[in-house]
């Protein structure tokens, strides 16, 4: 069976702060996309805030420069909880419960700016939609540790997932 867009839950969106965001997708177990302001005026534009109520010592900010037609797929991690903005161009992000078989999805951009929340032990992924690269800003709870790294990975065809556009 090819899973299509239908079959596939949106990730579910979170009217709030993303600390309380973070505590329901801990509390669920499933991932969580809490909408973001931006401000706007003569000089540009920002958005400010996003990981309060959630930044620790012992987390990492990173960011993320992907090409178009790029697809990075699949990870989880036991203790690290990820938390993605996309700051630039789109992504299609894939969420995976091995435990349900449940599967999430959700576009996100410029056009749709949020913070994107995914608990352990989700299998989770993106690909850049469209023909720009796109830039991810993600917060993760724990720092990588190159000797003992909190993750595991899988083959992008390992988790049937429409990563391709669905033209309809």
């Amino acid at each position: 069976m090819t899973t299509t867009y239908d079959t596939i839950a949106r990730i579910p969106v979170f009217r709030g702060p993303v600390a309380e965001a973070y505590a329901d997708a801990q509390a669920t177990g499933e991932p969580r996309f809490v909408p973001i302001n931006i401000y706007t005026d003569d000089r540009g534009w920002s958005i400010m805030n996003q990981y309060q109520g959630v930044l620790d010592p012992e987390g990492q900010i990173n960011y993320s420069h992907m090409y178009p037609g790029v697809i990075k797929a699949w990870h989880r991690h036991q203790l690290q909880t990820d938390f993605w903005i996309v700051t630039r161009g789109h992504v299609k992000a894939g969420v995976h419960c091995e435990t349900t078989d449940r599967r999430w999805l959700s576009i996100m951009g410029q056009m749709s700016p949020g913070v994107t929340i995914i608990p352990p032990p989700l299998w989770h992924g993106l690909a850049t939609v469209g023909d720009e690269p796109a830039g991810l800003l993600y917060y993760v709870t724990h720092a990588y540790n190159p000797a003992d790294p909190d993750e595991q990975r899988r083959p992008v065809d390992a988790i049937d997932f429409p990563w391709a556009v669905e033209h309809r």
